[in-house]
């Protein structure tokens, strides 16, 4: 999956149980499901911390957070939840601040919400302030993934589903997998269902996602690849305009998804890689699965079928034992790559992951490394944006007079047009950011 920022945190307020939301997609989409259940048990004066345990950083703002919001209602009941959670659940039971922690899969079952009230308004019942299980244990498919609220559809445009949970790998730098549980998938069939729905009411665009979204498949009779979940979507769905991936490890990648890439007009040329680093030595300690040749050769093969593919990816910064010219490997491969959108992170030891054993690179070192690969990031960027410029581009309007083109380049626009317009513009500059409309 794709490393999120520990700054990115969304809050929802306004109702009984108010949300806030650290780290990635799935979370957000986890949290919708959080408020529905927890409010559908009629709890009260609630808000929801999901956390996130990608890094030292997000941790220490979920803390921070929870100390700031008991600050600014001191009657208002605090249950924590989220991958930091999971992982490490005492952590969050010592702070005096929060009354209940609650494992990811305890954050999906509405009995546990039940169970909460029950405990936190009338004090009966399960009083435990953690309530978190073996999420190693957990093996069903999880229906739920396919259930969220409607409002997990971003202005009725774009609207994520997740097909996949979990991760069956064990990178040397990341504790989802020890968050998240084994990889699950959910059946073709209710995807179809979940998707057609979401178009019913109004998504103009799909996004499929999930912890390892390459891994779909492997443990569902037959064992379907990505590939074929997506053939069939697009020929079950085929109203559906647009259908794009989150982030996928190239080295999952299944001949039939590569043909779709390929050939199907409705998959969108965007794809976010999890490559983390672009030196063969330091991608064996992370215990990645690909080399720094076999990056390359993906960008280019899906470039050759699939001249306008944009991709992304997520790049480590300082992790243990870097050099100077193993990170240079990493700033070389956004060249030889042709990367455009980066999510850059300095490394951040994690507990009881095998790279938090290993010899450190000094932090303020790992931030430097991190700052020149955000340059370069930036650079990349910037000549993507410049080559848009005088070109028309099909975009699917946003609120906000927004709109994103089908390689998710943001666009202003120059005359506001309703949410969900799919529509031709002629791109007449960019600002940096993003690109500006005709």
């Amino acid at each position: 999956m794709a490393l999120a920022s520990p700054a990115l945190a969304a809050r929802e307020g306004a109702s009984p149980v108010e949300v806030v939301t650290f780290g990635c997609r799935l979370n957000a989409l986890d949290s919708a499901t959080a408020k529905a259940m927890a409010g559908a048990a009629g709890l009260e004066n609630v808000v929801i911390v999901n956390t996130c345990a990608v890094t030292a950083e997000a941790v220490k703002q979920a803390r921070q957070t929870i100390r700031r919001l008991k600050r600014e209602s001191p009657s208002r009941r605090i249950l924590v939840t989220g991958c930091a959670a999971q992982t490490d659940p005492a952590r969050f039971a010592g702070m005096e601040e929060v009354d209940r922690v609650l494992g990811n899969a305890e954050k999906t079952a509405p009995e546990s919400w039940q169970a909460a009230r029950a405990a936190l308004d009338f004090g009966v019942g399960d009083a435990a302030k953690i309530v978190v299980g073996d999420i190693m244990a957990v093996r069903e498919t999880a229906p739920h993934l396919l259930d969220g609220p409607a409002d997990t559809i971003e202005g009725h445009t774009r609207a994520f589903v997740q097909v996949q949970e979990g991760c069956d790998h064990r990178c040397t730098f990341c504790v989802i997998p020890f968050g998240r549980g084994n990889s699950r998938s959910v059946p073709m069939g209710p995807v179809v269902a979940r998707v057609r729905a979401l178009v019913e009411d109004g998504a103009r665009e799909i996004v499929l996602t999930g912890v390892d979204l390459t891994s779909y498949g492997a443990d569902l009779p037959g064992t379907p690849r990505l590939g074929t979940l997506v053939r069939t979507l697009l020929r079950h769905v085929p109203e559906l305009p647009r259908l794009r991936l989150s982030s996928i490890d190239s080295v999952e990648v299944d001949a039939e998804l590569m043909r779709a890439l390929a050939e199907e007009e409705r998959l969108m040329p965007h794809l976010h890689l999890s490559l983390q680093a672009g030196d063969d030595l330091i991608l064996k300690r992370m215990k990645r699965r690909h080399l720094r040749a076999d990056a390359i050769r993906f960008c280019r093969d899906i470039r050759r079928a699939r001249p306008d593919m944009v991709f992304g990816a997520d790049l480590i910064a300082g992790f243990p034992t870097e050099t100077e010219g193993q990170f240079r490997a990493s700033l070389d491969l956004v060249d030889a790559c042709g990367l455009t959108h980066l999510h850059v992170f300095p490394f951040s030891p994690r507990p009881g992951t095998p790279a938090a054993r290993m010899p450190q690179v000094p932090p303020a070192l790992a931030r430097e490394r991190a700052r020149r690969l955000r340059e370069k990031g930036t650079h990349a960027l910037l000549c993507h944006l410049a080559g848009e410029v005088g070109a028309r581009r099909e975009v699917l309007t946003e609120r906000g007079g927004m709109a994103r083109t089908r390689s998710f380049t943001p666009v202003r626009l120059s005359t506001p047009l309703a949410p969900g317009t799919l529509t031709q513009l002629r791109i007449a500059g960019h600002d940096g950011v993003r690109l500006i409309a005709a």
